[in-house]
């Protein structure tokens, strides 16, 4: 594994620092609406300099530059270091954008790409029932062409931010005779429309981040079509690679969180010390920090070798379990230092306060099923990574 940088590679690192020193820095501190447009306006000049959408065509919004996964690395680190805003959040951006340049038709990325990276379109994702969770292939909801229109009736459920959503990829049922993942199409639909009701689902932090969204002869023109009719399930697979890789399974997400872990420590107080001078805390962070410097090294490897045109096999299956993981670890340490103070509210000034523990302790459950459950990515990595059989016990 080389991770040493070539000359060329240390003089764009020190542009790219030049540039956020430049244009980010002084931004820093915005709340609100000031903050939105600071971080629109940042994109666009990030965008044209080439640090954003690198592998994105300038005609649907990107900066269409030549693959360098080197440069790639070096604009992560250094975005993250100065806390500037990268690639729009949501699903829109890091799920469907890439399905749709994979998949998409012409007219579907000349009208939805652009759009989306700017943040112009909200996403929400379609997949998820109460009856079919993990196991897509059993989704109900169906889908019928009928006069150039799909017409749509079911349920979906764990919608993330649907509320706030104008469009929804999904998935639904629409050869009811094919065999299983042969009957299923992936759909575009907007929300905005009789028939849709999008209901938000009260969380135990208080919080709506979910929905689940009701469909009552609801419609989208054919055309909105991704991919072929009955090969949902390839389309999907598509989306779901990125989720895992992209949205989950990212080492820098470990790290980020494992150093925010270490400053509660820092600030939290046992017996009347700091807390990470307790020698139990101290064992438990080294312990925990073990498994991140693992995740982040395994995540360098795999950067290594494909600068180098290698496979790095297994381990490429295995992020989004280790990220999922190390967030429990971190929300079970997290809630030890709190201890009483996770029962205080979210601050009447709207500042942050223990509360972001509690969401994060609850959410670390949630990661354990976002993008397929964990015994789900278990069963990948056994089947596709070690060959195993897929059913252990065979048949009588």
């Amino acid at each position: 594994m080389d991770l040493s940088y070539s000359s060329e590679h240390l003089a764009f690192q020190d542009e790219v620092h030049a540039f956020l020193d430049m244009h980010w820095s002084p931004r820093k501190g915005l709340r609100g609406q000031e903050k939105r447009q600071a971080e629109f306006e940042f994109r666009q000049l990030a965008i044209d300099e080439g640090y954003l959408y690198r592998g994105i065509p300038r005609q649907y919004g990107g900066s269409e530059q030549t693959a360098d996964v080197i440069k790639a690395q070096i604009i992560r680190d250094a975005f993250s270091l100065a806390r500037a805003p990268m690639e729009a959040p949501g699903v829109g951006v890091g799920m469907l954008v890439p399905t749709l340049l994979e998949c998409g038709t012409e007219w579907q990325k000349d009208n939805f790409v652009r759009p989306t990276l700017t943040g112009e379109i909200f996403w929400a994702q379609g997949y998820s029932e109460p009856n079919a969770g993990s196991d897509l292939a059993a989704i109900r909801t169906k889908g019928e062409l009928i006069n150039d229109e799909w017409v749509i009736n079911g349920q979906k459920v764990w919608s993330s931010l649907a509320q706030h959503a104008q469009y929804m990829f999904v998935l639904v049922r629409t050869e009811p005779s094919a065999p299983k993942h042969q009957n299923l199409s992936y759909l575009l639909i907007d929300l905005n429309q009789p028939g849709i009701t999008v209901r938000p689902l009260k969380q135990i932090t208080g919080g709506e981040e979910f929905c689940e969204v009701f469909f009552d002869d609801a419609r989208t023109p054919a055309h909105m079509l991704v991919g072929e009719r009955g090969k949902g399930w390839k389309v999907s697979r598509t989306t779901l690679s990125h989720e895992r890789s992209g949205f989950i399974g990212n080492a820098a997400n470990s790290v980020n969180l494992f150093e925010k872990l270490v400053s509660l420590a820092k600030e939290a107080v046992i017996d009347g010390k700091s807390a990470i001078s307790n020698p139990d805390i101290r064992q438990r962070l080294a312990t925990l920090e073990a498994h991140v410097i693992s995740h982040q090294y395994s995540s360098y490897r795999q950067l290594s070798m494909t600068v180098h045109n290698q496979e790095p096999g297994i381990i490429g299956l295995m992020g989004k379990l280790l990220a999922t993981n190390i967030g429990h670890e971190v929300a079970k340490l997290a809630r030890d230092l709190m201890v009483d103070d996770l029962l205080i509210s979210e601050r009447l000034d709207g500042s942050r306060g223990p509360e972001k523990w509690n969401n994060q302790f609850f959410g670390s459950l949630g990661i354990a099923i976002a993008g397929g459950t964990s015994n789900i990515q278990r069963n990948i990595i056994a089947e596709r990574g070690l060959g195993l059989p897929r059913d252990v016990f065979g048949k009588e």
